[in-house]
């Protein structure tokens, strides 16, 4: 149930619109840009002036008119052209703050018609070690898939793991060359299997014959071959276990580990739809399916290379219909770096010109990259790609910095459990705060501290509230009916009352920057608030009372913004 107040002020406006026989989809409010001014405002007069024939500020003053009726409003007043702006009393703001407190989800509100959405989001590769390029498909995708699933929304994650194509047959090329066979295959690790990729890629670079032989192997293992797929069963597997111990570290849920092989079959089906629809060409060799060019030139998609082997833009067409016909899906997102918007655009227009998913919608949401000091993609210091296991363990070292030692109370493993989630949580937040779509400067000196907008500042905001209110249980003093005694407890009040549009909005734009800003101004109007409105020495009991149930809600509201942006939320915050 949405018991925002924007929603019940919408519906008192909604009455008056209908009894002045006024359009009602005009009858809703925003935060007022001006909060000195008003709480909020109403533009639906200006809206209005067109379709009414009259001047906007007229039919204001009409709406103001029936508003002033009603006892919850302290102020109405009409601003420039037509703009209506709105003050609440105080009471009702401090009732609605008592309902979001005692409801489960604080007042945020389902959608009205839930769908099933599939999120396409990590695309990691066999024998490759997750680097930091993987770190924000992984962060903003299961940021975006809480927050999905939050709304109502069915949600089905994919890993989408890459499996399936040349870089298979280079390394059991390479294996081969190297061990004269495959037999040894299944004694090697991801380490060994990643070395045996590195020293194959570069051969692939400089001998076309390796080239080419590493051509003919991938096409014997994708066409059946034994041998071949029972070494690469073994690839994948450890590959795919390796994978999970980071994916798990960032606590990036998958509910799918389906990879471009699952979908070999299906591609089969691809081409065949083309052929019998009359979208598909033979150009050069090449199976191909042209695309119109509006705006600008639009490459074709190729569906099977003049060798005969599908290419891989096929693999995702394909995918889309297996998540169509398997899954249901109304909606599929896929989180990908933004430099593959042209793969998508080409990949979504070949699907519709197929008709493989008519009801669904996809969408791309593309984010930029992660850059050192230099605005370069971030690297190690030799000039190599960072890891994301080194990148993790790099941001744990830098927050164990600042831990104390440990002693009875808080022991080895805790602090260390600590260190995780702080370094994890500063991660993903110093991600998270940027827009999805701009890349960022990642600061390892300036991320984990505990001021500024950071992730642990947002993590001690809400150790600090425990404290409180331990200190208040063991003052006697317990929660009570929230009243409004000040201008800093009505700002937080009103603060708290913008939660269900901040989430909505977000799931509405997939963005989880909108909650990471949400968060530290929320943390930062409750340190104005705490600082001149104490808890423990209140005039008297009541107030405290009203405080404390205030502060309450700002940890539990903060606890879940963190958790819909993947970061936990420590019991207890330490430092030297």
């Amino acid at each position: 149930m949405n018991l925002s107040l924007e929603n019940i002020i919408n519906q008192k406006l909604v009455a008056v619109f209908k009894a002045l026989e006024l359009d009602e989809k005009f009858a809703f409010v925003k935060v007022s840009d001006r909060p000195d001014l008003s709480d909020f405002q109403c533009n639906g007069a200006l809206a209005l002036a067109k379709s009414e024939r009259k001047n906007p500020r007229e039919i204001a003053t009409r709406i103001v008119s029936e508003l002033e009726k009603d006892g919850d409003f302290a102020n109405i007043s009409i601003d420039g052209p037509g703009f209506i702006n709105l003050s609440l009393k105080d009471s009702l703001i401090a009732a609605n703050m008592d309902r979001i407190s005692e409801d489960e989800r604080f007042g945020v509100s389902c959608i009205n018609a839930p769908k099933t959405v599939v999120m396409d989001f990590g695309g990691p590769n066999v024998a490759k070690a997750l680097h930091v390029g993987h770190l924000r498909s992984a962060v903003i995708g299961e940021s975006i898939r809480r927050i999905e699933k939050f709304v109502g929304n069915k949600v089905i994650s994919d890993v989408h793991f890459g499996d399936w194509g040349t870089p298979m047959g280079m390394i059991l090329a390479e294996v081969i060359l190297q061990d004269g066979s495959l037999e040894k295959i299944e004694t090697y690790n991801i380490a060994d299997i990643s070395s045996f990729y590195k020293k194959a890629n570069a051969r692939c670079k400089e001998d076309e014959t390796a080239k080419e032989n590493a051509r003919v192997i991938t096409a014997e293992l994708q066409n059946g071959n034994a041998e071949y797929r029972k070494a690469w069963q073994h690839l994948r597997k450890v590959s795919v276990d390796a994978v999970k111990e980071n994916y798990d570290a960032l606590e990036a849920h998958f509910d799918l580990w389906l990879g471009e092989s699952d979908a070999h079959e299906t591609c089969a089906e691809i081409v065949k739809i083309a052929e019998q629809k009359g979208v598909s060409e033979v150009d050069d060799g090449a199976i191909i399916v042209r695309l119109e060019e509006t705006n600008k030139p639009k490459p074709p998609v190729i569906l099977v290379k003049s060798d005969g082997g599908f290419a891989y833009q096929v693999t995702d067409i394909a995918t889309i219909k297996m998540r169509a016909d398997d899954l249901k899906a109304d909606e599929i997102i896929y989180v990908v770096d933004k430099r593959q918007s042209l793969h998508f655009e080409q990949v979504f227009e070949v699907a519709d010109k197929l008709g493989l998913a008519p009801d669904a919608k996809f969408k791309h949401v593309g984010f930029g990259t992660v850059n050192g000091a230099d605005g370069k993609p971030f690297k190690t210091r030799d000039g190599g790609v960072m890891n994301l296991e080194d990148l993790i363990n790099m941001s744990k070292d830098k927050v164990r910095e600042s831990m104390p030692a440990p002693d009875e109370q808080y022991d080895t493993n805790y602090i260390e459990n600590l260190v995780s989630e702080i370094a994890i949580g500063a991660i993903k937040f110093q991600d998270l705060k940027n827009n999805t779509a701009s890349g960022y400067v990642f600061e390892l000196d300036d991320f984990a501290k505990f001021e500024g907008k950071t992730g642990p500042y947002i993590q001690y905001a809400i150790a600090r509230i425990n404290s409180i209110v331990r200190k208040a249980s063991e003052n006697g003093i317990n929660s009570g009916t929230i009243t409004i005694s000040n201008r800093e407890e009505r700002d937080l009040a009103l603060k708290l009352a913008q939660l269900n549009a901040v989430i909505m909005r977000a799931h509405a734009e997939k963005e989880p920057s909108i909650l990471s800003d949400y968060a530290y101004t929320l943390a930062q109007t409750f340190s104005t608030f705490y600082n001149a409105s104490s808890i423990m020495n209140a005039e008297d009991t009541i107030l405290a009372a009203s405080r404390l149930k205030l502060a309450k809600l700002v940890r539990d509201i903060l606890r879940l913004l963190l958790y819909l942006l993947g970061i936990k939320s420590p019991e207890v915050m330490l430092k030297k």
